[in-house]
């Protein structure tokens, strides 16, 4: 069954654009977030804290393959709020503090909300020159058979 998933996994990630996958992170990091609250309201300590290591992963890998040379000040503004991020979990952690949780999941999916909008953007992008592709190499084919 755990192979199968595996499969699931990699099969799901096979032709996603880099935001597409980046959006994926955001996805497990909130989704481990809110798994997390809902272990903690059910007294459910281990599993918490299990899901909560789970969505610092997936910020912390957000967070190290930043390249700030590249994106500039939205990089580093990033950076800073992964940062927040993963010190609210780790607070949170100490702390069972819900709202933290809460609080880092508004500014996940608040950033993840861009990521949406950009990986929507780049697919009409992508459309649209296969379609100048196709239409290019329609019309060398016309002009060629004629």
């Amino acid at each position: 069954m755990q192979k199968g998933l595996q499969n699931y996994k990699a099969v799901d990630t096979l032709g996603k654009s880099a935001p597409e996958l980046v959006v994926k992170v955001y996805d497990g990091a909130i989704g481990n977030l809110r798994e997390a609250v809902a272990c903690y309201r059910e007294n459910e300590f281990d599993a918490a804290q299990g899901k909560m290591e789970k969505a610092k992963k997936f910020v912390v890998h957000l967070y190290t393959t930043l390249d700030e040379e590249k994106g500039g000040e939205i990089a580093r503004n990033l950076s800073r709020l992964y940062a927040f991020v993963i010190e609210q979990i780790n607070f949170v952690e100490a702390t069972k503090e819900l709202s933290l949780i809460e609080d880092s999941i508004i500014v996940l999916n608040n950033i993840r909300e861009g990521w949406v909008q950009l990986a929507e953007e780049y697919k009409r992008n992508s459309r649209s020159l296969t379609e100048k592709t196709n239409a290019a190499k329609n019309t060398d084919s016309v002009s060629l058979s004629v």
